[in-house]
C-alpha cells in the first residue's frame, strides 16, 4: 500500500500563485511516477503534469508555460508549482502515484485538496 498526503491549494487571484506538494509513504516501486491530476465540478478527472522516478515530464497544453513540476526522489516528494492561475483551473487537485512492474501498473490516489481561482 501507498498513502500520500497533500498539502497546499486554497483561494488566490486570478494571476496569482500556489505550490502543492505530496508526501508518499509505503510500498513504493523503483520505477514510479508521481504527478498530479485535477477535477472540477461536473468533469472528469484530468491529468495536469505527471514527473517519472528518471524525471521525464509531461504536461497537460492548458498548463504548459504556468506549472512546473518537481521531486525529491530521496524523500518520495513531488510538488506542482503554479503561477498565473486562471479561473479555470479552479478544481479538487489530486496527488498520484503509480507504480510500474511491467506489463502492469497500479495506482494510488490522494485525497484531493481545493484550489480556487477567483475572477
Amino acid at each position: 500500500q501507498v498513502q500520500l498526503v497533500e498539502s497546499g491549494g486554497g483561494l488566490v487571484q486570478t494571476g496569482g500563485s500556489l505550490r502543492l506538494s505530496c508526501a508518499a509513504s509505503g510500498s513504493i516501486f523503483r520505477i514510479n511516477a508521481m504527478g498530479w491530476y485535477r477535477q472540477a465540478p461536473g468533469k472528469q478527472r484530468e491529468l495536469v503534469a505527471t514527473v517519472t522516478s528518471g524525471g521525464s515530464t509531461n504536461y497537460a497544453d492548458s498548463v504548459k508555460g504556468r506549472f512546473t513540476i518537481s521531486r525529491d526522489n530521496a524523500k518520495n516528494t513531488v510538488s506542482l508549482q503554479m503561477n498565473s492561475l486562471k479561473p479555470e483551473d479552479t478544481a479538487v487537485y489530486y496527488c498520484n502515484l503509480r507504480n510500474s512492474y511491467w506489463p502492469s501498473s497500479q495506482d494510488y490516489w490522494g485525497q484531493g485538496t481545493q484550489v480556487t481561482v477567483s475572477s
